[in-house]
């Protein structure tokens, strides 16, 4: 007996692997049984020259593969699942009538046509296949998973010729990688014209550029990764899907928020109040009070802006844009305004032909300022080099200045050339004209008139009161001047210093003296107060004028002007300003301009030359 028929005569007497289950109504799978168990037991069978009948290909795919529509509703939850009716035999004289089938690119081609028997000394007999002896041969020859079952069933039952793909390989399906969404309005730009208060729109600003988020706000979420498919070769080998891949909401959380695990999903989530931003390299989504651009400042992509918190701005600002806000820094090239209410203004790169106004701060230039204004009214102007500027400010420190018309109450500059100055303390190391443009220094004096009318007014106090005293202190020495008064004054001194002892006999006569000149002297005591009262009131007044000439003195002695070294002729005048007033270099530029390039009646030429140094300061007598 051959090893085939031995193995197909155990079969049939039950003696089958435990995961299959032979029954009088069928053969089953076990509900227990793992899908690999399943797979062994099945190729035990086909290899040992058997075959299902009656075979339930859907049901025999899910469970050795997990391919296919699912179960039906009658077989799930159950311990058996029935997939045939029962364990033939597969003859060789039946296995003969199935060809080769021919493999091309996880595809199995087979030739469908007549078949016969083999019978000795007759002619060849007339035979039909069978789907489920079809599926033993194709397992037994290689072709163990994606048979299409509908399309080999239908040229068998038409028995027709027919070259048709028999099994197909299942490729394996993608699975989703994990992304994160947007899950707020809140984060989205509006680029809509901003309506103005009169209803009328504003075309050159943006309704909403920078969006500003409140705390507890859900930001963003992640969408968890979807795991693919696994598909089959034809052999039955698994062909895994590549593992999705997995992001975390770490590597976008920066400063300002906080991941939460909330319903419905882990979410990115706003901790405070704030302007957001997201950096360009990491990708990190940040609130903070700064707001950071990194797009330029264009009609194009910001319009103008008008800013409540700190700015940052990575690009550009164009030509004829305005950025209004507090704490402004430009890494790029400005060419347009800028403008802020307090804090500094930074620029890192070059001013070329715009504005930087800061009503309470400094302004700070890293590059070039060419053809532009900057107008610090409270606070220093800091620049390394510029050109053909109109600049004015509380301090103004220059590394290289020309042509430039420059107004504050300090300036220190190490080169200038063809510069009109004006300052209460210059202080410059090369100094000299430019081409056409004369090197013009003008010193900030005082006007002391309010200081001189001041004291005109107090002068008449204090000889006021001297006049008074005098004349108390005559009509009191004419008093004193008399001879029984000056007796009397001299005698009781003299008594009181016990330079003199009066006897028991010369007592009534002192004091019938003093009798006599009481009322001589009761006045010469009223008019000492009188004069004691002017005197105070002479010293009050002094004191006063004093004051003032102290005051306008100090004033005086803040002017100076020194420059180490001249290259040129340069030109130093005095230019008056009252003090008091707004200080001199809060103008406009264009009268910033016209003040230091003009000449005004009652200035005073303090130097003119090529010989240096100049080391001048206002005379004051002490």
């Amino acid at each position: 007996m051959s090893d085939d028929a031995t193995a197909l005569e155990q079969t049939a007497e039950g003696d089958l692997p435990a995961a299959i289950v032979k029954r009088e109504d069928g053969i089953y799978f076990s509900a227990e049984a793992s899908a690999v168990a399943c797979l062994s037991a099945v190729s035990q069978v086909f290899l040992s020259s058997a075959y299902f009948a009656g075979l339930d290909y859907a049901v025999f795919s899910k469970v050795l593969y997990n391919v296919g529509p699912d179960l039906p509703e009658s077989l799930r939850d159950r311990p058996l699942l029935r997939f045939a009716d029962s364990i033939e035999p597969f003859h060789a004289a039946r296995r003969a009538l199935y060809k080769t089938v021919k493999i091309i690119n996880g595809e199995a081609e087979y030739y469908f046509e007549p078949v016969f028997f083999e019978v000795p000394d007759l002619p060849p007999q007339p035979a039909r296949l069978n789907f489920d002896e079809f599926v033993s041969d194709m397992w037994v020859k290689g072709i163990r998973f994606g048979i299409d079952a509908p399309a080999v069933r239908d040229v068998i039952a038409t028995g027709r010729l027919a070259r048709i793909i028999v099994a197909r390989r299942l490729n394996a399906m993608p699975g989703k990688d994990a992304s994160i969404v947007e899950v707020s309005q809140d984060i989205h730009r509006s680029n809509a014209p901003r309506e103005m208060g009169d209803g009328r729109l504003d075309l050159q600003t943006f309704q909403n550029r920078f969006p500003q988020v409140k705390p507890n706000v859900k930001l963003l979420r992640k969408v968890p990764r979807t795991p693919g498919v696994r598909g089959y070769e034809l052999s039955g080998l698994v062909l895994e899907p590549p593992v999705p891949k997995d992001i975390e909401l770490t590597s976008v959380a920066g400063e300002g928020t906080v991941i939460e695990n909330l319903r419905g999903g882990e979410f990115l989530v706003s901790a405070v109040e704030g302007f957001l931003s997201v950096d360009p390299g990491s990708k990190r989504l940040s609130i903070g009070p700064k707001i950071i651009s990194r797009e330029g400042v264009s009609a194009r992509t910001t319009g103008n802006l008008q800013l409540t918190g700190e700015y940052e701005e990575f690009g550009d600002v164009q030509e004829q844009r305005v950025v209004e806000g507090g704490n402004i820094t430009i890494h790029g090239d400005v060419f347009g305004n800028i403008v802020s209410r307090g804090g500094d203004i930074v620029l890192s790169k070059n001013l070329m032909g715009g504005t930087a106004t800061n009503a309470d701060g400094a302004i700070r230039v890293r590059g070039v300022a060419s053809g532009a204004v900057l107008q610090a009214r409270r606070g220093e102007v800091a620049l390394a080099r510029a050109e053909s500027c109109i600049i004015s400010g509380t301090r103004v420190v220059i590394g290289e200045a020309s042509n430039c018309e420059i107004m504050a109450e300090e300036v220190v500059i190490k080169v200038a050339e063809g510069c009109a100055i004006a300052a209460r303390k210059i202080e410059i190391v090369h100094a000299g004209p430019r081409k056409q443009n004369e090197m013009l220094l003008y010193a900030l004096v005082p006007d002391t008139s309010k200081f001189d009318k001041k004291i005109a007014e107090l002068q008449p106090r204090v000889q006021h009161a001297a006049r008074e005293a005098d004349v108390r202190k005559a009509e009191m020495d004419a008093i004193t001047s008399q001879t029984e008064v000056r007796n009397y004054l001299t005698l009781a001194t003299r008594v009181r210093k016990r330079e003199v002892t009066l006897t028991p006999e010369q007592e009534p006569l002192f004091h019938k003296m003093a009798e006599a000149v009481g009322p001589s002297l009761r006045q010469v005591a009223k008019i000492s107060l009188a004069m004691k009262a002017a005197q105070v009131q002479q010293e009050q007044a002094q004191e006063e004028v004093n004051q003032v000439i102290r005051q306008k003195k100090a004033m005086q002695r803040g002017s100076r002007c020194v420059v180490e070294l001249l290259t040129g002729d340069v030109l130093l005048r005095t230019m008056s300003f009252v003090p008091g007033e707004p200080p001199p270099h809060d103008r406009p530029a264009k009268e910033v301009k016209a003040k230091v390039r003009t000449a005004a009646p009652g200035m005073t030429v303090l130097y003119s030359g090529h010989v240096g140094p100049i080391n001048w300061a206002p005379y004051v007598e002490d």
